[in-house]
């Protein structure tokens, strides 16, 4: 016994010690591919934005250039152009080898994981990555968060299916590989496992199986990516902290805010994506189109183009010393972000809309935290704490993501004083803008993803009460209680009932038996006059109750392995409803379960 055991024992810890080293190789290839689209962009903005367009953006203080500038003069001109010129060659890429690399990636990773038991092309990862750096590097508008989950994920994908693993291993592999190449370019490690698995659905609910292989894949990413790029976090935030429970106040509003902006956002980018799906020309073409739109915008305010991270940390440095002309840069850089963005990635374009994102809630953070400041200036002392806390807020209202966000921007700011005022934007922002996201690839919940199909029979039974049901209820006669058998017999031959509730005088119910219950009197010669009904009755009653939920009910069937249960009042026990079949109860859970699917396949 004690051999057996320790077999037992070594085999567990084999099983568990080949998985981490899974999880590492992932975590390994994902920080890897982070190091590279990393160099990637740094070429590009050198080689174009700088030497071509003399455009040179600010850097947060966790990045330095790993080129030095150049001295060619700033030219408009060109930066109006070469947004264009970048889409043109990103779209013959994307357009010419993986179609599904287009767009903002995790949308791509979500569905994959959904629909497509996690199976992504092993082409995907490398086209995302040279298409998206080209687009972001021409100044096309857009985050890393997307390319670089779609590299961790196609790698953890291809892993997967190399070793022949089950669709549910893929899918958890492919879900690692998001949280290790997120959680290593942003230098958030915990919030990269945390995303990977909150980020899949609407609600605020999490892929358990993915947190713990996301976060040694992120850890691993993350260790890699700093030992090329330094240890840090990407942005220098000042030591705000929250003192004074009056600025819950103008907390609120700007949660409020950052939902009005969020919806925005998310109708512009479906907005603009919707009518170049409809534009009769070559797929090849399209981010062309976008990219000119872009650098149009670009023209006017150069400060909408390609990251803008820099922009966050200028803010964050200078937000106590905006002037009126400081609250109007910061208003052109959110909005025309989000419009270079829309054109950007919605005409097919590759990018990510974490970025824009940040960039978007920390200008509408600065712009609230400068006005509240100037109205109420010994409440509100620190407005750079509303840019932090307005990046997180933003992102949560446009991801349906909380958690993973709050600690996304914790991280990426080194900042943990504000946890509690970025909880309550998060929450309110996420309260009020639920109905919309940018991912459209999200499910709901579990219980509506196919990745989870037909293990929530009981969630979903859960979900309806016999009230959802009364048009199936059925109604029955009730026998009297002193009714004799042989004017039952009379009765029974005329009627297809099979279950017959039992009545007093007052028409309360008393008891029940089924027609399997009279069978061994049914033939009972001398007896028929001497039987009353109330003797053949059982009185211990198995009843249902209208606000049972429907998994209770069947709990109720298999008890006495019986098809029909007696539906009582909620207020009195003693009045009948109806009565309940179990065959009806299974047949309302299979439509439910069709309905889910079309739903699903509506939205698809």
């Amino acid at each position: 016994m004690g051999f057996s055991r320790i077999n037992q024992h070594s085999g567990k810890l084999a099983h568990a010690g080949k998985w981490t080293l899974y999880f590492m190789v992932i975590g390994i290839i994902a920080g890897l591919g982070a190091v590279v689209f990393h160099y990637l962009c740094h070429i590009g903005v050198h080689y174009f934005m700088d030497m071509v367009a003399g455009y040179r953006p600010p850097q947060p203080a966790g990045e330095h250039p790993l080129f030095s500038p150049t001295e060619r003069s700033f030219n408009r001109w060109l930066l109006l152009f070469l947004p264009a010129f970048g889409g043109l060659l990103s779209g013959w890429l994307v357009y010419t080898f993986a179609p599904e690399a287009e767009g903002h990636g995790t949308d791509a990773a979500i569905d994959a994981y959904h629909n497509k038991g996690g199976f992504i092309r092993s082409r995907v990862p490398v086209i995302k990555t040279v298409a998206s750096a080209i687009t972001l590097t021409t100044g096309g508008s857009g985050g890393r968060e997307g390319p670089i989950a779609q590299i961790g994920a196609g790698f953890g994908s291809f892993l997967a299916t190399t070793l022949k693993l089950s669709d549910r291993e893929r899918r958890i592999m492919m879900a690692a590989g998001i949280g290790a190449g997120v959680g290593s370019i942003f230098r958030a490690p915990l919030a990269g496992a945390l995303f990977a698995a909150e980020v899949l659905y609407k609600d605020p609910e999490f892929e358990s199986d993915v947190i713990i292989p996301a976060g040694i894949s992120s850890v691993v990413a993350y260790c890699l990516f700093c030992l090329v790029f330094g240890w840090g976090s990407l942005f220098d935030a000042p030591d705000f902290q929250f003192r004074n429970p009056l600025e819950i106040g103008p907390y609120v509003v700007l949660a409020l805010v950052l939902a009005a902006t969020g919806i925005f956002y998310i109708k512009s980018f479906y907005g603009i994506t919707k009518l170049f799906k409809r534009i009769r020309i070559p797929n090849h073409l399209k981010p062309c189109i976008g990219g000119l739109c872009t650098g149009c915008i670009g023209f006017y305010f150069p400060y909408t183009l390609a990251f803008g991270y820099g922009y966050v940390q200028e803010t964050l440095n200078t937000v106590g010393a905006i002037h009126e002309t400081g609250i109007w840069f910061l208003l052109t850089l959110a909005v025309g972000k989000i419009m270079t963005t829309s054109f950007s990635i919605g005409s097919g374009g590759s990018g990510g809309v974490f970025g824009p994102s940040v960039v978007v809630g920390g200008a509408m953070g600065g712009v609230v935290g400068k006005i509240f400041h100037d109205v109420m200036p010994t409440i509100v002392t620190e407005p750079g704490a509303y840019v932090i806390v307005g990046m997180a807020g933003f992102f949560t209202a446009v991801s349906n993501a909380p958690i993973s966000t709050i600690i996304f921007v914790s991280e990426m700011t080194n900042s943990y004083h504000l946890l509690m005022p970025s909880l309550l934007v998060c929450s309110v922002a996420y309260l009020a803008c639920r109905r919309w996201t940018i991912y459209e690839k999200q499910v709901k919940s579990r219980i509506e993803s196919p990745a989870h199909q037909g293990e929530f029979f009981v969630d979903i039974l859960q979900q309806f009460r016999v009230k959802d049901l009364m048009s199936r209820v059925r109604k029955v006669n009730m026998i009297p209680q002193d009714m004799s058998f042989r004017e039952f017999k009379r009765y029974f031959s005329e009627t297809k009932q099979h279950y017959f509730p039992v009545m007093d005088e007052n028409k309360r119910l008393i008891g029940i038996f089924s027609s399997t219950d009279i069978r061994s009197v049914l033939f009972s010669e001398g007896l028929e006059h001497l039987i009353l009904m109330k003797d053949l009755a059982t009185a211990d009653v198995i009843v249902t109750y209208p606000s049972d939920d429907l998994n209770s009910v069947l709990q109720k069937f298999t008890v006495k392995n019986i098809d029909s249960l007696p539906v009582v009042s909620d207020d009195d026990h003693g009045i009948i409803v109806g009565m309940i079949n179990r065959r009806e109860v299974i047949a309302f859970y299979n439509e439910n379960i069709n309905t889910m699917k079309e739903n699903r396949g509506t939205e698809k």
